[in-house]
């Protein structure tokens, strides 16, 4: 698989790595980059080729990583059709629906979007994955293991799942973090010291999410195994529930998707 990418950020950045790591062959890949000092860093640190305009890197392989902002597709699109052959162009760029990335393209069909998270920038991501019709299997198959290159690879088949998906696995690790933020200020304000409160919340997120991911349980049985009738974490758990927060993630992952469905309206307007 020989295959280019269309835009040198963190998230191109990270799949070239992850695909180096696993032995994919740098030579192999190709990115285009506006900046001479990103090229430089991409070409010093993955050994991968650069250039400067899509124009120049073709032809592109199998399949071209649209890795721009969603601002910036509709300009990246219409440099690069063009050159198109019969490439998948697999699009990363978040909103951006098909039938208007396709419409850029001056209707050209073999396209697939996904919607990473960002601890794929730590090889620890998920995405959400939806391909056109007109995708061949084995080009379902490579878009499938560029991504896994950065995590696992979940598979939706409407694209409009994608909006979900951005509100619970994009979005996610905000509301992770918010999470985090608010146990770690409950163990300051009960007289834990700072560093020791970040870490306490830290790990117990971390080994939690790690146990929950190895068993065979629902989220719920573990929960039920951690509180004791008439415990401490049955009183929090009440508290917890008498302020609605279950209810509270529901809706806030609803606004997300949203928005995101909003966004895509927004993004695809000529």
């Amino acid at each position: 698989m020989d295959l280019t990418f269309i835009g040198g950020g963190n998230m191109a950045t990270a799949l070239a790595g992850g695909l180096a790591a696993k032995g994919f062959d740098a030579q192999r890949m190709k990115i285009v980059e506006l900046l001479p000092e990103a090229r430089a860093r991409l070409a010093g640190s993955l050994g991968v080729r650069c250039f400067e305009q899509p124009a120049a890197a073709a032809p592109y392989g199998d399949v071209v990583v649209l890795a721009v902002k969603p601002q910036q597709l509709r300009e990246a699109a219409r440099a690069l059709a063009p050159h198109l052959r019969s490439e998948l162009v697999l699009s990363i760029a978040a909103g951006i629906r098909l039938a208007d990335l396709g419409r850029w393209l001056g209707g050209y069909a073999r396209l697939a979007r996904c919607m990473p998270n960002t601890p794929a920038l730590i090889g620890a991501g998920i995405t959400g994955l939806y391909a056109r019709a007109e995708v061949a299997p084995e080009q379902r198959a490579q878009a499938q293991a560029i991504l896994e290159a950065v995590g696992e690879v979940i598979w939706v088949d409407d694209e409009r799942l994608l909006d979900p998906v951005t509100a619970v696995s994009a979005s996610g690790p905000a509301y992770v973090f918010f999470f985090i933020e608010a146990l770690e200020r409950a163990a300051r304000e009960l007289g834990i010291e700072a560093d020791a409160a970040r870490r306490l919340a830290i790990a117990t997120f971390r080994g939690s999410a790690e146990l929950a991911a190895r068993s065979s349980e629902a989220p719920a049985i573990l929960r039920e195994r951690v509180t004791s009738k008439g415990g401490t974490t049955e009183r929090a758990l009440a508290s917890l529930r008498s302020d609605g927060v279950a209810e509270a993630i529901v809706r806030a992952a609803r606004a997300a998707s949203d928005r995101a469905r909003e966004l895509g309206d927004e993004l695809g307007r000529d």
